[in-house]
């Protein structure tokens, strides 16, 4: 069985970076320590060197002009000066020479040869003929050595705990906002799931971008879910009708007692069951043409090609009524398109445009230039003052034979605004018909000639 890993932990990333925030700070202070010993250390021997050299000098006027007095008197000062510096544990590199009247009378590294970056002070006394010459080697190593260790992370060590301390409590007092917001979106989930109203405001800055993103998506949820209701109403609505039909058939085939109700009762069955389905068909098309466009950016399409094969579909229909389609189209007319949605409105206005003809009529169907549909038929038409209504769904204009769901023009509103396009009514040529126009973008839709 797979383990399940433990959550992380995002008060212990917080720590995590603080600590590495002060390690940060630390290094970068101890390299400028570094930086700085190695200057100040040659300073500094300078001085300790100009300093000492002086003192020898001094301690050998007082001393008779004897070579092994004066050898003797600056070995001494050197190894008082080497304990002293090994007590501190700062170890240290110097080397004396003496001159008395031109002659080397001591040399405390002798037969070693001499070598540059050494800080170098002479001192003469020319009375005497005393010449004392001393080098001592800057010690820009100290920093790696364990005392000068002891030293540089003693602060680090002692001040981690006393510092991460109240930068937990920080932290944990800083989330807090979080944990409740959290703890109100629990509690509200136990009281409903249906309770999807927004969050108050946060008064802190760094949480508004979380509380907007939570309304956001609570207020897609509530659409979704008034969608889905509304769905459900609708086929309800659509559905109680044909099933009822149906429902009155199946019972009078069962009972029918001749051929010819039997037959009667078929015939009623088979058109309840044709509605149904449609009504189906009808409610799956308008639901897929008001989804959100942000689950597909659209594609490239040609719409001229895209108008040929709808009415392809369309044909077998329009040639059971003896309906002549005729197209006009400017090719190609590519266009950045939805294509199920497109098809969706071309079908639902082209079936439109042979449903309500009378047998025997011609269907124009035209792309101009602008890249503007009209779809124009010889049925009944639409009165202008119904023309705004039956867009609305199911609305039915009064006095229609043909059966519908009255979605077909809701459907097509919805996928036209997808796609970018507005769709319109008009009469046909002469005021006999109607004329359907869908303009995509700015492009609008001349009349079309009878």
């Amino acid at each position: 069985m797979t383990k399940t890993p433990a959550p992380k932990s995002l008060l212990r990333r917080l720590l995590i970076g603080f600590m590495l925030v002060m390690l940060g700070i630390w290094l970068a202070a101890l390299a400028h320590i570094v930086k700085q010993v190695k200057v100040d250390k040659v300073r500094q021997t300078a001085a300790v060197n100009r300093a000492w050299t002086r003192q020898i000098m001094l301690n050998m006027q007082s001393l008779p002009p004897d070579p092994a007095a004066l050898a003797r008197i600056g070995q001494r000062i050197e190894d008082l000066r080497l304990d002293m510096f090994r007590e501190f544990g700062y170890p240290t590199q110097a080397r004396i020479r003496v001159w008395l009247g031109g002659q080397l009378a001591y040399d405390s590294a002798a037969g070693t040869p001499l070598d540059d970056g050494w800080a170098l002070w002479v001192e003469r006394d020319a009375a005497r003929g005393i010449t004392v010459e001393r080098r001592e080697k800057p010690d820009s190593d100290w920093v790696f050595t364990p005392s000068a260790a002891n030293y540089l992370l003693s602060p680090l060590v002692y001040s981690l705990p006393f510092m991460l301390l109240p930068a937990w409590l920080i932290v944990r007092v800083g989330l807090r906002p979080l944990r409740a917001m959290a703890q109100a979106l629990e509690a509200r989930e136990l009281e409903s799931r249906a309770d999807l109203a927004p969050l108050p405001a946060s008064p802190y800055r760094e949480l508004a971008p979380v509380v907007d993103a939570v309304n956001r998506l609570m207020r897609r949820l509530s659409e979704r879910l008034a969608r889905e209701h509304e769905f459900l109403a609708d086929a309800a609505h659509e559905l109680k009708t044909p099933l009822s039909v149906v429902q009155i058939n199946a019972h009078l085939m069962e009972a029918a007692a001749d051929a010819a109700q039997k037959t009667e009762a078929g015939t009623g069955l088979r058109e309840g069951v044709a509605r149904a389905t449609h009504a189906v068909h009808q409610l799956l098309a308008y639901e897929r043409a008001r989804q959100e466009s942000t689950d597909a950016p659209p594609q490239e399409q040609d719409l001229a090609a895209l108008l040929r094969e709808r009415i392809a579909v369309a044909a077998p229909l329009a040639l059971q009524r003896g309906i002549d389609i005729e197209l006009r189209a400017s090719s190609p007319a590519i266009l950045p398109l939805h294509r199920e949605s497109m098809a969706a409105l071309l079908d639902n206005v082209i079936g439109n445009a042979i449903k309500y003809s009378p047998d025997g009529a011609r269907v124009d169907v035209c792309l101009d230039a602008g890249r503007c549909i009209t779809v124009t038929d010889q049925g009944p038409g639409i009165p202008p003052a119904l023309r705004a209504r039956v867009f609305e769904r199911f609305y039915r204009v009064p006095g229609q034979d043909q059966a519908g769901s009255g979605l077909g023009l809701a459907i097509a509103e919805r996928a036209a605004a997808r796609n970018g396009a507005r769709i319109a009514l008009d009469g046909g040529p002469g005021g006999h018909g109607l004329a359907v126009r869908i303009a995509f973008g700015d492009a609008g839709c001349a009349t079309p000639s009878p």
